[in-house]
């Protein structure tokens, strides 16, 4: 692994902390993993060849306390940080202060994190490399006043959207000039609390489209490549529900093209390490718009893995160690489908609100198609503190018909028990006529599934 990843401090926690540990392993790299006081019985703690408590609960007082990361990595010899996803994953200076610090950073450079992490700069340098824009403003404001002009200019409906954030928050969408300012100040006051910066940009608003994902990777040697797209469509409040690849929506050209835009991006910026980034796709007019890029590993990256046979997690520590790219973009993908269901603790039928508790039975299903990741098990204290995820499933198949049949039948066997899951909304949406035809859009999941709020 080359001689600057010898010793990796895991700045995450469960599932995807589990993930990057277990690809250290077989790299022969060391880990030291860290956890809050509320993750004292998560599995990534016994994997790790060292573990340290960093703090309380609280994610503000522990793994978002990149001080305090520093500190334990200095303190335990490691020379690398690997952020995952969440948490300091995209925070430009996070990636700054470890290289200040002689620490190597899984990920980008600093500089193409906060290029990247403010939405109007982003937006900028994608239309700049000729890559399509969704119509909006070029600036950001913190003042409904003097964003009103634009908002009329663009045209309504519009999106709200935090210029310094993403995942749904500091997002609202105001269908007219009525509703535009309280949208505003309700945007402004979650980007606000969210990212600890209130500024809102302005996007012209899609009722019904795709959401695609094309995965990319940089090295520091100029090398880059795609990894085709991921479907990402099935979403609730703009939080991704299913992810799978390919997309069912996707003519070939189109496909092609927004990969093509994609790379063009990856180039210009020079990006290293793992991304993806992300496109609006209008299925009626066949145009797709730049929305923004993640520069990190996504949760939804085993899709990709399973389709190509690459392993991701285990590719940022090569790229990171300074290594070119061991894989070329791939095949255009062809017959080979693949499907991920997030299994989360949450209550489909009362809002998806959070239901943390003990999981008296955990029986995930296993066969040849079906890969699961998870750090959960039997009798697993699920904590209130966080993210509600308890693992993802993946369906692998020849055919997207298989892998819907193989899907239904994996989720038939998932016995869980302890706290309601999303395990039988899953069931349900994999029963209906639009999911299986692919006729679906961003909006769908609210609009077709009842929810007693």
């Amino acid at each position: 692994m080359g001689e600057t990843v010898k010793r990796v401090l895991v700045a995450n926690r469960g599932e995807i902390a589990l993930r990057a540990i277990r690809a250290c392993r077989r790299l022969g790299i060391e880990t030291v993993a860290v956890y809050s006081t509320g993750d004292t019985n998560s599995p990534h703690i016994w994997a790790a060849d060292r573990a340290i408590c960093i703090g309380p609960p609280a994610a503000r007082d522990s793994y978002l306390k990149a001080d305090a990361l520093l500190e334990v990595a200095k303190a335990t010899g490691c020379d690398t940080v690997y952020p995952g996803y969440g948490f300091l994953s995209e925070k430009s200076a996070f990636a700054s202060a470890c290289a200040d610090a002689g620490l190597t950073f899984v990920g980008p450079r600093a500089d193409q994190i906060a290029l990247m992490g403010d939405k109007v700069a982003a937006r900028r340098t994608a239309a700049s490399l000729g890559v399509p824009v969704v119509p909006g403003s070029e600036i950001g404001f913190t003042s409904a006043l003097d964003a009103a002009p634009f908002a009329h200019q663009i045209g309504y409906p519009l999106l709200l959207k935090a210029t310094g954030g993403g995942g749904g928050r500091g997002m609202r969408i105001a269908s007219c000039a009525a509703e535009f300012a309280p949208q505003f100040e309700q945007a402004t006051a979650e980007a606000e609390a969210a990212f600890g910066q209130p500024e809102i940009y302005l996007e012209r608003f899609f009722s019904k489209v795709r959401h695609i994902e094309i995965q990319v990777f940089g090295d520091r040697h100029g090398g880059a490549v795609h990894l085709w797209e991921r479907d990402c469509s099935v979403q609730r409040r703009h939080q991704k529900l299913v992810e799978e690849a390919p997309s069912p929506s996707l003519r070939p050209e189109i496909r092609r093209k927004m990969a093509e835009a994609a790379l063009a991006l990856v180039r210009g910026i020079k990006y290293e390490n793992a991304g993806t980034i992300e496109f609006i796709y209008d299925t009626e007019s066949g145009q797709f718009f730049f929305i923004e890029m993640n520069t990190r590993i996504q949760v939804e990256h085993p899709v990709t893995e399973m389709i190509f046979d690459v392993d991701l997690v285990a590719e940022q520590f090569r790229v990171a160690a300074g290594e070119r790219l061991s894989f070329g973009t791939p095949a255009e993908p062809n017959s080979r489908s693949a499907i991920e269901f997030r299994i989360n603790a949450e209550d489909s039928k009362n809002g998806f609100r959070p239901s943390p508790g003990m999981l008296t039975t955990w029986r995930p299903p296993s066969g040849p198609s079906i890969r699961f990741d998870t750090h959960v098990y039997q009798g697993y204290q699920v904590p209130p503190f966080y993210d509600s995820m308890l693992g993802k499933l993946i369906i692998v198949e020849n055919s997207r018909n298989e892998a819907i049949s193989s899907a239904r039948a994996a989720l038939r066997r998932f016995e869980v028990r302890g706290v309601p899951t999303t395990v039988q909304f899953h069931a349900e949406l994999l029963s209906r006529p639009e999911f299986a035809a692919g006729d679906v859009h961003t909006r769908w999941v609210e609009n077709s599934f009842s929810e007693a709020e």
